[in-house]
């Protein structure tokens, strides 16, 4: 079945107002639908690089609060 603009356009005209709500709905959804199949897809190998980087700084991190964490169980410690 071949569909033309200018036949939609007339079918439109012939709906009553709960009807065009339902159509608005619909073409709504088709939107909203479209939108999230052009997501983006990421490329493993620069996640792979952001994964290295952000793993190094959060190391780097976790050692510089090593030697408060090691004080404080040495003072848990004492009497």
């Amino acid at each position: 079945m071949l569909i033309s603009t200018e036949t939609l356009k007339q079918d439109l005209d012939q709906l009553d107002r709960y009807q065009l709500q339902q159509v608005a709905d619909f073409i709504a959804f088709l939107k909203f639908r479209g939108q999230h199949r052009r997501r983006v897809v990421l490329d493993q190998t620069q996640l792979a690089d952001l994964f290295t980087e952000f793993a190094d700084k959060d190391r780097a991190l976790a050692e510089t609060g090593m030697s408060d964490y090691v004080a404080m169980l040495h003072q848990e410690d004492q009497p």
